[in-house]
This record gives C-alpha cells, structure tokens and sequence, in this order.
C-alpha cells in the first residue's frame, strides 16, 4: 500500500486523543495520552488488555454525526481519532508511528458492540464494529492532537 503522501495527499493527523477510567463508557478527549510499552495508555481503562489502544477514522465519525448531532470525539469509547486513517488500508499486523516516537501495531479490526451501545441503539448502526482497529504499543511516547500518524514499511 502506499501512503497518502506519496500520491500527494495528506498525511493522517491525528484529531483527538481520548481516555476512560472506566470500560464501556463513552472517552473523553484529553490534550495527551502517554501510551507505555506492552501496557497501553496510561489512565484508560483498557490498559492491560487485548485491546490496549483503539483507533477510529476521524472521518467515519464525522459521517454518523450526520445522523446524531451530539457523536463526538470520544462517542465510541476510541483513543485515537484519525483524519485520514481509512485511507492508510491497515491490517492485522501492520506497525504505525505517531507522535514522532510512539509505535503501535495493529491486532484486531472490528469488534462486536456491547450490550448496551447507546449509539446502535439510536442510529440502528455503530462503525466500531466494522471499522474500529486496536492495536498494542511496542513503543512507548507521547501522542497530542495534530501528531502525524505514519505506516511503518514491514
């Protein structure tokens, strides 16, 4: 694949960086988060898990604010929002850089919403779980609005 910016597009930039203390709550956009090595981002909930860091197109979300207002940074419980992460055709596998220091690597795309997804229940669809992507932190940095994100050649 190639990256945005070899065909003259933008890099992905990241939008807003979102933590929860508890899980399955809507993340609140924080100025940074500090992702630590095989662990996750320090303060959020998921930290520990399978699912130590997530990721969601900024775009995508933008998309379903058109069918409720109130979606925002944060609405689908994501660390990470995007512009431009769509465009990068990530896979199981493959490694991200961010924030100039921090290195991510994508294991899992998708998930399945919980019980009790407000935003399923009152739009009839959610995009985390087609196109949510979570990742682990190989390295550790970190990560503030308007980072650029990069695909790391593997």
């Amino acid at each position: 694949m190639i990256s945005p910016a070899k065909l003259g597009g933008p890099m992905p930039v990241v939008k807003a960086v979102c933590v929860s203390e508890k899980t399955g709550q809507k993340k609140v956009p924080v100025d940074s988060i500090e992702l630590k090595e095989d662990h996750g981002i320090a303060g959020d909930a998921h930290a520990g898990t399978g699912r130590q860091v997530s990721l969601l197109d900024f775009a995508s979300m933008e998309r379903m604010k058109e069918k409720l207002a109130s979606i925002g940074p944060g609405s689908f419980a994501e660390n990470i929002a995007v512009e431009g992460l769509n465009a990068l055709g990530l896979a199981v596998g493959d490694t991200l850089k961010v924030g100039g220091k921090a290195v991510l690597q994508i294991t899992q795309i998708g998930k399945t919403c919980h019980q009790g997804c407000e935003i399923r229940r009152i739009v009839g669809d959610c995009i985390m779980p087609k196109e949510g992507l979570f990742a682990k932190v190989v390295t550790g940095g970190t990560v503030r609005p308007g980072d650029i994100l990069e695909r790391v050649p593997g």
